[in-house]
């Protein structure tokens, strides 16, 4: 069942200079997942890079972020990020294997990364998208 689920203004600003094969699997995630979802970065500076792995949010300098080939997705339920709730992260994550599947882009969720899972994260294959 297809969900009327829109991006906001931010959202499509976020988007702004990700890659458009990551782009067109978000859009189609987004009209089949059971729940809605924002994004919350796409491209990154170095700087920000830099700040987040400071931080300890991330693990690397080389990011695919700071080449367009990443998003981070989060889910929206009553309006607010539910950041304890890993099953709307799942929802995401299925909606998002679907759509790579359907428009037959290889993608890698950071859910299932061992040491370091990231629930938010997506981006293109590195074997594929260099």
């Amino acid at each position: 069942m297809m969900k009327n689920f829109i991006l906001s203004e931010r959202s499509e600003k976020n988007l702004q200079g990700v890659h458009p094969d990551l782009v067109k699997v978000i859009r189609l995630a987004l009209a089949i997942s059971e729940v809605d979802f924002c994004i919350i970065e796409g491209v990154r500076t170095i700087d920000r890079q830099r700040e987040l792995k400071l931080k300890g949010h991330s693990q690397t300098l080389n990011s695919r972020h700071l080449t367009g080939h990443a998003a981070d997705l989060a889910p929206i339920t009553n309006k607010i990020i539910p950041w304890d709730r890993w099953e709307f992260f799942l929802m995401i994550a299925n909606a998002m294997k679907e759509s790579a599947k359907i428009a037959n882009v290889p993608i890698i969720w950071g859910g299932d990364w061992i040491s370091f899972k990231d629930g938010v994260h997506f981006e293109l294959s590195r074997e594929y998208y260099a």
